[in-house]
């Protein structure tokens, strides 16, 4: 699957089109306008012009820029005269202000070249007259640009300069603003465990302020991390609670985001009709609100569909216009995307040299801004297409590229931390919930009190309230001790419950490592060995022998997931391949897959219904008998034979041995008879 554009907000930007002015407004306006044409100071025609703005900034975006260059004309004007220190500032602090919506404005039109140049403006003014909160908000706009052109190492610098402002200030809303921003940083670098951790922080701060539209943004980019790690389940739940609340506010730039990220499940599902659906939904709002970037966004997915129908002169043409509008962008991951799609389109075509051309442009590009995603397409599409070519050595490298980026991206910390988090955010969450109850309590209990207080206030009120007083003391104590209590009894019930969870997996590992064949097993093929490094404790990936009827069966498989789903995974599919051989008694590797496979399916329960994981291994399996004669099946994974020097490549079926969405066809049966000095690798 190729991947795609995901749009993930940025809390700062407002997009919502175009609302109508009410009669009020209108009328405010008129007022506005006869105080611009009568006033005699510019002090109160540069107010004038802002109340004006407020009103109509998020309705009318071009008569937004209007204003502000007035307002900009203006305070040039006065600064260049001998002003008051009061008048000064006055005037520069609204000129930073002018500039900065300015520099807002070209990022919503993702002109960011302009939004750049105005918003160092804004910070030069800002710094000058020591306003902390505006140089805080000038940095993390400076933050965006930089991310979207994909100079993360500097956006990450602007964010921290910002975020550390807001600490001193205290103000929440922008620090969960920073947050989000930081974490989208490390969304990009594959770095999961980063990204959710600041994710969520941005969501905590988010939901005591009650801000839904910075909730919306939060779930939207949670859900983009457990759709990275094929939790489609989890993702499309995130994903449809932002669209509710992009839909309840009429937030016309968040419904666009989730209704993509919405078509990219099913996309990874395989229901392109969905995908297209949603695709075309969320196109439609982005040429409706000019956003740019979401427009290039929607042509890369369409492309990919016209891709898995192998239209590729269609998808070709999608994926080009996507290109044209990240290029005028500046966007470097969006170009190293829509490269590399354009580069797999001509590997389908067969013209090697432009996928080579295409594609390694996207490689460096992916690189030089330390995009991990863009790094693994890009090279598992070089991978693909140097072998075509014959070039091994290349071709080599490049895979073990992909499975770097493809391991990092999945790796168990990732996965543990994603878990953690989730679990800290919703005991913090019932704690918050229990504590405002709790205080609830205590607010009838204190009332109650009061009352009775009242009607004993003449024979003796004093006493009562002394009393009433230990009471209160005595029973906070109590709280705080059996708070205290919770708190360490829910930690060492997380380090009780990590330590279970390791202990499993590495009594698993045991297990694993005994269905695997012994190295006494394996003696019986000449200069043979096995190079088996799984990168977590336990791994999908394994290799399987039998001895059975003079002839040795042997078979490197590599089963849906990593970590311990793949290991259950892997043991199903080593347990299957036994039931086939030797309780079956089958001897050609085709028959064994067709068995393996209808294994996969029944153990499994899969019936193709739509959101089902399709679950299953690539592998290769080989019969080898004394006479030297070498029969075998390949599914989703070569075999290569060096004959006198020469590397000759099996090409595999493309299916897996297990369910998936396409025809499953009858696997292919291949025989060789093996020469002196030939050597095979599976």
């Amino acid at each position: 699957m190729l991947r795609t554009f995901l749009i993930l907000l940025l809390c700062l930007w407002f997009n919502t089109g175009v609302a109508q002015l009410s009669e009020k407004q209108n009328a405010q306006i008129d007022s506005l306008k006869n105080v611009i044409e009568s006033a005699k100071h510019d002090s109160s025609v540069v107010k004038a012009y802002i109340a004006w703005d407020n009103i109509i900034y998020v309705s009318d975006p071009e008569l937004d820029h209007e204003l502000n260059k007035k307002i900009i004309e203006i305070c040039n004007k006065n600064l260049a005269d001998e002003l008051s220190a009061k008048s000064k500032a006055f005037f520069q602090k609204i000129l930073a202000s002018s500039y900065n919506n300015i520099g807002t404005i070209y990022q919503r039109q993702s002109n960011y070249k302009q939004a750049l140049d105005y918003h160092t403006k804004s910070l030069k003014i800002k710094e000058e007259i020591g306003d902390k909160n505006g140089i805080a908000l000038s940095y993390n706009n400076l933050g965006i640009i930089a991310w979207y052109q994909g100079n993360y190492k500097q956006a990450l610098n602007n964010y921290e300069k910002s975020i550390k402002i807001e600490e001193e200030t205290g103000n929440k809303s922008r620090i969960a603003t920073s947050l989000n921003n930081i974490g989208l940083i490390y969304d990009e670098q594959g770095d999961y465990a980063k990204a959710i951790d600041y994710y969520t922080r941005s969501l905590k701060i988010k939901e005591e302020l009650g801000n839904k539209r910075g909730i919306a943004i939060s779930l939207n980019n949670i859900g983009f991390i457990y759709d990275q790690q094929g939790d489609y389940v989890k993702a499309m739940d995130y994903y449809s609670r932002s669209l509710k609340i992009d839909e309840e506010l009429g937030d016309k730039g968040g419904i666009s985001a989730s209704l993509n990220n919405i078509g990219l499940i099913y996309y990874g599902q395989g229901d392109y009709v969905k995908a297209m659906d949603y695709y075309s939904r969320s196109l439609k709002i982005d040429e409706e609100l000019g956003d740019k970037d979401g427009i290039a966004s929607s042509l890369n997915n369409i492309g990919d569909i016209y891709s898995e129908g192998e239209d590729y002169t269609k998808a070709i043409d999608y994926y080009t216009n996507s290109l044209k509008i990240v290029e005028e962008l500046g966007d470097k991951n969006g170009i190293a995307i829509s490269l590399n799609s354009i580069g797999s389109m001509y590997k389908e075509q067969g013209d090697y040299s432009k996928a080579l051309e295409k594609s390694t442009k996207a490689l460096s590009i992916a690189q030089e801004i330390g995009n991990v995603e863009s790094i693994k397409l890009a090279s598992e599409n070089l991978w693909e297409t140097y072998k075509k070519l014959g070039k091994h050595r290349q071709a080599l490298e490049m895979h073990e590229l992909t499975i770097e980026m493809r391991d990092s991206m999945l790796s168990i910390e990732n996965k543990e931390a994603i878990i953690q988090q989730e679990f800290k955010y919703k005991y913090e969450k019932e704690q918050a919930l229990a504590d405002a109850k709790y205080q609830e309590q205590m607010a009838l209990s204190a009332e109650r009190e009061k009352r009775q207080q009242l009607i004993a206030y003449s024979a003796g009120g004093g006493l009562v309230m002394v009393l009433a007083f230990a009471f209160f003391v005595f029973n906070r104590l109590q709280v705080t001790r059996r708070q205290k209590t919770i708190i360490e009894q829910q930690k060492e019930l997380v380090e009780e419950q990590k330590k279970d969870i390791t202990d499993s997996i590495q009594y698993a590992e045991n297990i694993q490592k005994a269905l695997l064949p012994a190295e006494e097993d394996l003696s019986v093929l000449p200069e043979g060995f096995v190079l088996f490094h799984p990168k977590d404790i336990v791994s999908g990936d394994f290799y399987w022998m039998q001895h059975y009827s003079n002839n040795v069966y042997l078979a490197a498989c590599d089963c849906t997931g990593h970590g311990v789903p793949g290991a259950f995974m892997s043991m199903i599919g080593s347990s299957l391949l036994d039931e086939a051989v030797v309780e079956k008694g089958l001897t050609q590797p085709n028959e064994i897959f067709f068995e393996v496979r209808k294994g996969f399916i029944n153990a499994l329960k899969q019936t193709g219904e739509k959101g089902q994981q399709k679950d299953g291994m690539d592998a290769t399996l080989i019969v080898w008998d004394k006479n030297n004669k070498l029969q075998f099946s390949v599914a989703n994974n070569p075999l290569f034979l060096i004959r006198k020097g020469e590397l000759l490549e099996t090409k595999p079926d493309r299916q897996p041995v297990g369910f998936f969405t396409g025809e499953q066809k009858p696997f292919t049966h291949h025989e060789l008879s093996l020469e002196k000095g030939d050597t095979v690798y599976i």
